[in-house]
């Protein structure tokens, strides 16, 4: 048994669909009845769009090119002495 129901449409998008209706000779509930199917009949992905995902590094590691194994109080005394270096030549 069909329903009765009321659909609120766009003024412009009734008037086309009441012509093509008439045109193709059929009446306007035929025509939003196969309307509805098509769109019900299509499958809808169940994952979604593809996620994309960052980039990876491949840098394997270690440390940075220039580095001699120095202990962290030689890296110190080594900028403690430039910065010495930089007082002096800003106060001639």
């Amino acid at each position: 048994m069909t329903e009765r129901t009321t659909v609120r449409l766009p003024p412009e998008l009734l008037a086309r669909a009441k012509r093509k209706a008439a045109a193709e000779g059929r009446t306007l509930t035929s025509l939003i009845e196969d309307g509805l199917r098509v769109v019900l009949a299509k499958t809808i992905p169940v994952s979604g769009p593809k996620r994309i995902l960052p980039r990876v590094s491949k840098a394997k590691g270690g440390p940075n090119p220039g580095y001699d194994g120095l202990r962290y109080s030689e890296i110190v005394a080594i900028e403690d002495a430039e910065y010495v270096e930089r007082m002096k030549r800003g106060f001639e």
